[in-house]
């Protein structure tokens, strides 16, 4: 009988490994879902004399989207950012994440800025209280300041209208 353990044991860890490879890494559960959304307070990037509160949005839908100017992704997540903000569906909010201020706003220049306003978290600390696990994050907030929807990595065209615009605007029409 104990010669079989070897093996009942590989065959256990085998069926955890065929699940965990079919999982998509990018709909990590987040447990902040439909969690009040940690307040914060951060100085803005091109004005660091002046604060960003996360309580400043409530009462309205909103997108936190984390960035840093480092970031590959970041860049290919850019454009469809740049579009959305062109169309004022809802406004979003930039994160500059572990980032300098100087490389972030030289990055905006560069590439365009389709941010209502962009806070800076210099040393990660917010992010690591959403949760973050790396660049780009975007969080739906709704109203109340609940967290809705979390995506992890670049925003595509698919994500934005399959997910996050539909949600949008069941969360406006609220």
């Amino acid at each position: 009988m104990m010669r079989f353990w070897p093996f009942v044991a590989f065959v256990v860890l085998a069926a955890f490994l065929y699940i965990g490879l079919g999982l998509n890494p990018h709909e990590i559960p987040s447990p902040l879902i439909n969690k009040p959304a940690p307040a914060f307070t951060l100085p803005q990037l091109y004005s660091p004399a002046k604060q960003f509160s996360s309580q400043d949005m409530k009462g309205q839908v909103w997108l936190l989207n984390v960035w840093a100017s480092w970031c590959v992704s970041c860049r290919e997540e850019h454009p469809v950012l740049m579009a959305l903000s062109q169309q004022n569906i809802v406004p979003i909010y930039g994160l500059d994440y572990k980032d300098k201020n100087a490389d972030g706003e030289a990055w905006l220049r560069e590439g365009g800025d389709p941010y209502t306003l962009v806070a800076t978290d210099a040393n990660g600390r917010v992010g690591i209280d959403y949760g973050v696990y790396g660049v780009p994050e975007t969080y739906v907030i709704d109203k109340q300041g609940v967290i809705r929807y979390k995506q992890i990595g670049a925003i595509t065209h698919e994500s934005l209208q399959q997910k996050i615009l539909p949600l949008v605007a069941e969360l406006q029409a609220k």
